[in-house]
């Protein structure tokens, strides 16, 4: 069932979550044991993340260095498919640009369909870490939008093989948002004109980037709205769980903790401190999107999902 047809079919807001795949050499236990103590509160969808490859470098016997391209991670089908298998539940994977090719793409939905997963969430992606801004691959694609382009012709039946009989697919896709903007974009205008363009390429929704302010969530759907946004936009939601989190969150992710949250963090000295702030947070922050009818609240679990799990009790 699509993510959009869970949406119209609810009139309270619904809960989801998103899990990171476990590093390889792990097994699906690892994933079922992040799910398992969430399945209470009836999630209509899991989105299952996907990080790029790394590269290394090896040194050959002539002494020169040889690049080397790893995935630590497996892909997110087969994982996919077991979840849709052991929970009845819709799973939804993340497609990004880097690192692949639009071929590579294109077989990657075809599995897909072949399974009958019909949701993915289309991004472009960060950079490797090695390098200081996104690389596309040779033969793929520079922008969330370009993906969403592929996946949208397929849904008309185009594919890259011509040559071959294929049916269209259906997929339901989604996109990114940003209510504090994309690091990238030179302002939150250019944002959401890029944002339209990505709906007007195929995307049915939208899933924000986490935020701890809310105000900023409702500025930022007001906004879509005035620039002719009007597919349903998701807030995603991460609890703090770390003192790492304090400072990382906005570093990486480029969002800022409103003064009323800064005000206790600042008072934590343990992970154990800063996870029970987190979680009180992320109560609050909940209760007021919940009673402001949003279609659904998604939790970032990063596959831990105690912190979610304590919010949940108190609001699903």
């Amino acid at each position: 069932m699509k993510v959009t047809d869970h949406l119209k079919a609810s009139d309270d807001t619904l809960f989801s979550f998103e899990i990171l795949p476990p590093l390889k050499g792990k097994s699906i236990q690892s994933i079922y044991d992040g799910i398992d103590p969430l399945m209470e509160f009836k999630p209509r969808f899991v989105n299952v993340t996907y990080h790029r490859e790394e590269f290394i470098y090896k040194e050959r016997e002539n002494g020169l260095l040889e690049k080397i391209a790893i995935r630590k991670r497996p892909g997110t089908v087969g994982i996919c498919a077991a979840i849709m298998n052991k929970y009845q539940v819709d799973a939804v994977p993340h497609l990004i640009c880097g690192g692949f090719s639009r071929e590579e793409t294109e077989n990657a939905l075809i599995d897909l369909q072949f399974l009958g997963i019909d949701n993915v969430l289309a991004l472009r992606g960060d950079s490797i870490k090695t390098e200081s801004s996104f690389r596309p691959h040779n033969d793929g694609h520079a922008y969330a939008v370009e993906l969403i382009e592929q996946i949208d012709e397929m849904n008309n039946g185009n594919y890259l093989m011509d040559d071959v009989n294929l049916e269209p697919t259906n997929f339901c896709i989604g996109a990114a948002g940003y209510p504090e903007k994309h690091f990238e974009a030179m302002n939150l205008s250019t944002d959401l004109h890029y944002l339209k363009k990505k709906v007007e390429a195929g995307a049915e929704y939208i899933v924000t980037q986490m935020f701890f302010d809310n105000e900023k969530y409702f500025a930022f759907v007001d906004a879509c709205r005035k620039e002719g946004i009007n597919v349903p936009i998701i807030p995603g939601l991460k609890p703090i769980k770390t003192m790492r989190h304090i400072s990382f969150l906005p570093k990486f992710f480029h969002i800022d903790y409103p003064e009323a949250l800064s005000a206790e963090l600042l008072k934590c000295k343990t992970n154990k401190d800063a996870e029970q702030v987190g979680i009180e947070w992320g109560i609050q922050q909940s209760k007021e999107l919940k009673a402001a009818n949003v279609p659904c609240i998604h939790y970032y679990t990063m596959s831990n999902s105690d912190s979610v799990k304590a919010i949940a009790k108190e609001i699903f």
